[in-house]
């Protein structure tokens, strides 16, 4: 018998050594949970967790020290020895604070978010999902750490640190989003994302030119889509969501579906995603300056103004638009990673309707003033491998082409010419990135990046009465922008308590601009433009942890932004009675940045974290007044306007402060709350100081939420704080169309708040209810530097099947 069960020992141990795969479930809910991350650094590895709970975790073979970490969990600390001994099974404890969460938005390598001296905010696709956002410019909002603002319904520009738009990346599945063409104006290009296909998101707070190169002044946006889950077992793992939501406010009709299915060593990952939003309609209590009784509507070839029945809707402000991702992978083994994505997007056409509110002679200025179909389409083959030899621990290639088309509709008021300008451009990006760990507490990140922007625009008059189409001026010359570059950031462990980071970039830049499509209608006083230039950028940081209460976070880094298309070479009305022209004569504009983060604990009930920055922006670029051809005004669009152009001519300065707390409650009660404060200024021609633009108000999120097993509930309120007249930007303080008329008839920007319920209850293990009633008290308000007010009261429902 003796003999028996040794041998019983014996092959049990066995199949023991040989078993892989291990399942991680919540300690108290037995449930499965997903998107845990397993990671070493000696071997230099990482695993995710799939919808099961489950891991392939043989690559950690050995491995002394095996960190188990999920945002909203207590960080394990196993070895290899130990997962055996425990079956390869692992339960993870819910924490009080989020403190161990696992990031790539620093360095494109999966890191310790505690080793990271800037500011980073996660969020996790169990809290989107929470959320439950419209768009993925919402989904940033609703962060409570992000500025959104909205010109138009089918928008949202974030505002980060006081810099938006091409001084801030988005970075998909990590790729450069950011294009040559993206302006220095409000960008509406994140909505191409598909929140119910993001399964994470971080935003990195300052500048990341290390390691993304030319824009990330301000931040860096990463977005990280669904992965491709491969089966542990034998058997097919088939995973899925189907997702349908309707909202009030705009009669919105959502639906979603994705499926996965996984073998053993192939994954395909679909995705389908569409959206239909009628009219907004605002709340019925703020400034009447928000109303507009009127809007534009052809009648028997006759633009004929129309007064609303209903002045709270927004008309027009209605779009629609679907969204597709595949996802292919292949990991042939435990060393290699193949994963392909696809993605496409298409809105329909849209009202801009800050301009639908522009008055001229007392009557409407525009009787069209629309963005055609946006279209985005990605084509993404990233390679990864384990090496763990002398030149490397992991490395991984990223090759990128993706496609953007889109285009700006306008017609004056009883006028038969319609205007349409239309871009496209074509952008292919190639990364290489290392990861290299010399010794065991030394960590070095290296690689080399290629960037080429193909772009192309053209301009179209069509006399509508007619039916006539001729060439029109286009909004951009025919260019190329090229960025070539290599960059190395250190990580090192001093002790247990102290990390530093350190890291240079050296960037060149290329740009090639034909202007001899314009001309014609133009007489500028150069042909072509080149730009052939280079950066040099770095970054050095310290972590400090004195005690397990107390962290210490300091950062001083660089950033640049290379002149891009748009910056050298657009023609479009910036303002009432403003024309702006090519300036072929730019160079880049560089940021410095100090940044100081203390975070503090008090036990299990408390956290409270504070982060202050300051940043200089040289060589900044800027709108400025300028000559062409000696002139200072020139006849555009059938009015006299006054000539200006891009130009380095000014010095930035933006500081503020981010802080945040969370208290633990009794009884599944949580208290959260975000506040911004950021105040930038910057020079004029006369040496005099304008408040910088893109420098939002005080704004934030306060958080009240319960949680149990099935449901949980939250009560927030979101504000803006006032941005007086004085307080606006010198182009800002003359725009009616946007802003409320303070006492004095001035424009400002009103403050504003909104009281919100959100609620998630699980019916079973496979459907789920989501639910709300945003702006409950009707407020009639409009984020700052925003052309389209806020829904009013809000309902909102939700239905989710999970398979």
């Amino acid at each position: 018998m003796k003999q028996l069960y040794m041998l019983w020992l014996f092959f049990w141990g066995i199949a023991l050594s040989y078993s892989q795969t291990v399942t991680i479930k919540d300690k108290e809910t037995q449930r499965p949970l997903e998107g845990v991350v397993l990671i070493s650094y000696a071997p230099r590895a990482s695993v995710t967790s799939n919808t099961n709970g489950q891991a392939e975790i043989a690559v950690f073979k050995g491995a002394k020290e095996i960190q188990v970490r999920m945002l909203g969990y207590k960080t394990e600390v196993l070895n290899y020895g130990q997962l055996q001994t425990a079956n390869f099974k692992v339960e993870l404890e819910q924490a009080s604070f989020d403190l161990d969460q696992v990031v790539v938005s620093a360095t494109r390598w999966q890191q310790n978010a505690s080793k990271i001296p800037s500011k980073i905010v996660v969020i996790t696709g169990g809290e989107a999902a929470f959320q439950n956002p419209q768009t993925a410019a919402d989904l940033l909002g609703s962060s409570g750490t992000v500025f959104i603002q909205k010109s138009q319904q089918g928008g949202g520009s974030p505002m980060i640190r006081g810099f938006a738009t091409n001084r801030l990346i988005y970075t998909i599945d990590g790729v450069r989003m950011n294009t040559a063409i993206f302006r220095g104006g409000n960008l509406q290009n994140v909505i191409n994302l598909d929140p119910f296909a993001i399964e994470n998101t971080e935003v990195l707070f300052g500048p990341g030119s290390v390691i993304y190169g030319s824009d990330a002044i301000g931040g860096v946006m990463s977005f990280q889509t669904l992965t491709p889950q491969l089966s542990l077992t034998d058997d097919p793992l088939i995973t899925g969501k189907a997702i349908t939501r309707y909202s009030s406010a705009n009669t919105e009709k959502t639906g979603h579906f994705d499926i996965n299915i996984g073998w053993k060593k192939w994954a395909l990952a679909t995705s389908f995603s569409s959206w239909d939003f009628d009219n907004l309609r605002q709340g019925s209590k703020g400034p009447d300056d928000y109303l507009k009784d009127v809007y534009p509507q052809r009648q028997d070839s006759v633009d004929v103004v129309i007064t609303q029945e209903d002045r709270l809707l927004q008309i027009p402000s209605a779009y629609s638009q679907i969204n597709i991702m595949q996802k292919v992978r292949f990991k042939p083994n435990e060393a290699w990673d193949f994963q392909y994505g696809f993605h496409y997007s298409e809105t329909s056409s849209y009202g801009r309707y800050d301009r639908h509110n522009r008055f001229r002679n007392g009557t409407l200025r525009y009787a069209e003033w629309d963005y055609g179909p946006q279209k985005w389409m990605m084509n993404n083959l990233n390679i990864s491998h384990n090496g763990n030899n002398t030149v490397y621990d992991q490395m991984s290639v990223r090759l990128a082409q993706q496609s953007f088309e889109e285009s700006r509709i306008d017609r004056s008021l009883n006028r038969d010419d319609r205007t349409t300008n239309t871009e496209k451009v074509e952008a292919y990006s190639v990364n290489l990135d290392f990861t290299k760990n010399i010794g065991a507490r030394n960590t070095l990140y290296y690689g080399t990046e290629y960037v080429l922007n193909d772009v192309a625009s053209e301009g179209k008059v069509t006399d509508i009465a007619m039916g006539n189409d001729s060439k029109g001026p286009s909004r951009y010359p025919n260019a190329t922008w090229n960025s070539i570059a290599a960059y190395v950031n250190d990580e090192l462990q001093v002790s247990d308590r102290l990390m530093l980071q350190a890291g240079l970039r050296y960037n060149q830049f290329i740009l090639d601009a034909d202007f001899s499509n314009n001309l014609e209608f133009y007489p500028f006083p150069f042909t072509t433009a080149k730009i052939d230039n280079g950066a040099l950028t770095g970054s050095i940081g310290a972590v400090f942890h004195p005690t397990e209460s107390w962290v210490f976070k300091a950062n001083f880094g660089t950033a640049f932004r290379s002149p891009n298309v748009d910056d050298v070479g657009k023609v479009f009305d910036s303002e009432p009675g403003a024309v702006t022209v090519p300036n072929p004569d730019l160079k880049a504009e560089y940021a410095y940045n100090f940044d100081l983060g203390i975070t503090k604990f008090f036990g299990e009930t408390l956290k409270f974290d504070i982060n202050g920055y300051y940043t200089i922006l040289e060589n900044a670029l800027v709108r400025r007044n300028f000559q062409l051809n000696g002139e200072e005004s020139i006849l555009y669009d059938g009015e006299m306007s006054k000539v200006q152009a891009i130009q380095n001519a000014a010095v930035a300065h933006v500081r503020g402060v981010q802080a945040g707390v969370e208290v633990r409650l009794a009884d599944g009660f949580k208290f959260l709350s975000d506040l911004n404060y950021q105040k930038g200024e910057e020079e004029l021609d006369d040496g005099t100081k304008s408040p910088s633009r893109h420098a939002a108000p005080l704004f934030g999120k306060s958080r009240l939420r319960y949680s149990q097993k099935d449901l949980m509930l939250e009560f927030n309120v979101m504000y803006q704080g006032e941005r007086s007249f004085e307080d606006l930007a010198l182009d800002e303080q003359g725009k009616d169309e946007i802003y409320a008329k303070d006492a004095n008839g001035n424009n400002y920007s009103p403050s504003w708040y909104t009281l919100n319920l959100k609620t998630m209850y699980r019916l079973t293990d496979a459907l789920s209810v989501s639910g709300g009633l945003e702006n409950l008290t009707d407020q009639r308000y409009r984020p700052y530097s925003s052309g389209l007010s806020g829904a009013g009261r809000n309902f909102v429902l939700s239905l989710r099947a999970d398979f």
